[in-house]
């Protein structure tokens, strides 16, 4: 049960950081610093792709 934690805490780190990076490159450009549906599909994407890079080995 504890490498779920680990896993889930990892997954939605990966997810944060790619919401803050998305919105804070927006606010430098001169937009409005809004979040946009391509920075939320990247988000889902990085979390789906840091689950699945830590995952157990199979026994």
């Amino acid at each position: 049960m504890r490498d779920r934690g680990f896993r889930t805490f990892i997954t939605l780190l990966a997810g944060l950081a790619v919401i803050y990076f998305g919105a804070t490159g927006n606010r430098q450009n001169g937009g409005e610093g809004g979040i946009s549906g391509g920075v939320v599909l990247l988000a889902l994407l990085a979390s789906a792709l840091a689950w699945n890079l830590t995952k157990p080995a199979a026994k």
